[in-house]
């Protein structure tokens, strides 16, 4: 968390933290060990909270539970720091349908953080923007390409929620047929219209699955083999701290170079995982690379970089 903060500056007018839940497949009979439906296995479901490129949790838990569960206490932790340090930062939350739970965002609302989460479809939604489904339709039909049409509404659920919000439709007809889909956000019309907010801002969470991937393919992350949560907490742990100092060496020692957006999995193949030969002296630590090294010219790049950060970097 401190590396996120101390990496803004001047701080940002608004930040976008992502919520997500995955699976962590489990190698045996461990602790915490269930069944999926959606996954298919047996597995862990960790939750990770992201915001751009930093990773601000990574909380292993079972897998017999609700994808928010434990959501809401792990994000106001979160505010509660980032607002200490920049009081009149703008935060959303976003995340899919499986966060779209009125504890969530009645407690964002009481506490003027924005939102916008994925909501399933159900016969009710799907009857309120039947005149939508039907101009989509006839839009494909014409063109033969794919065809959106947007609206929006005031929407209450029967029971499970404590307040009307504004909900985002998007009626799509693809060459597959009518592919609906539903959010609600408590951003107002005024500060943002609803196609812009579902393909701008909603959207745009897909990028965290990258940092999720980065961490399972390049670092590890589901290597929770252990026989105790605690202890695959541990190793999911290091696999985020790992990524950390990798995401700090892409965004300050390989900046300006042709690895800058590089993924972890290329950095540590191709800076970090060759033979060298070090020798340490008195005076100094020498570093010998094979005169071969396609990537000796950046490996002195980031030597550079990191030897002229200044001392708030």
């Amino acid at each position: 968390m401190d590396l996120f903060l101390e990496a803004h500056t001047p701080p940002p007018a608004e930040i976008v933290l992502d919520l997500d839940a995955t699976d962590d497949p489990v190698h045996g009979h461990q602790e915490g060990r269930f069944f999926h439906g959606y996954y298919r296995e047996y597995c862990y479901l960790p939750l990770y909270i992201v915001c751009g490129e930093f990773v601000l949790c990574a909380r292993l838990r079972s897998s017999n539970i609700d994808a928010s569960a434990g959501a809401l206490e792990e994000v106001q932790g979160i505010i509660a720091q980032i607002r200490e340090k920049w009081p009149e930062v703008r935060i959303i939350l976003r995340g899919d349908g499986g966060f779209c739970r009125d504890a969530i965002m009645s407690w964002c609302e009481e506490n003027k953080v924005g939102f916008v989460f994925g909501l399933a479809k159900n016969s009710r939604l799907l009857k309120i923007i039947g005149r939508q489904l039907q101009e989509a339709k006839i839009q494909f039909e014409e063109s033969k390409k794919p065809a959106r049409v947007f609206s929006e509404f005031a929407y209450r659920t029967k029971k499970s929620w404590s307040a009307e919000r504004r909900v985002v439709a998007k009626a799509e007809h693809l060459e597959k047929g009518a592919n609906p889909r539903f959010v609600v956000t408590s951003l107002s019309a005024e500060r943002m219209a609803a196609r812009p907010l579902y393909e701008e801002l909603y959207c745009a969470r897909g990028e965290m699955e990258n940092r999720i991937k980065e961490q399972q393919l390049a670092l590890f992350a589901d290597r929770t083999s252990t026989g105790l949560m605690r202890s695959n907490q541990l190793r999911l742990y290091f696999a985020t701290f790992a990524y950390a100092l990798l995401q700090g060496l892409r965004r300050l020692g390989l900046r300006g170079t042709e690895m800058a957006q590089a993924q972890c999995q290329t950095i540590r193949l191709k800076l970090l995982k060759i033979g060298a030969q070090i020798r340490v002296s008195v005076r100094r630590v020498q570093l010998s690379l094979a005169s071969g090294y396609p990537f000796r010219e950046i490996f002195a790049d980031v030597y550079r970089n990191l030897r002229n950060l200044p001392s708030t970097a």
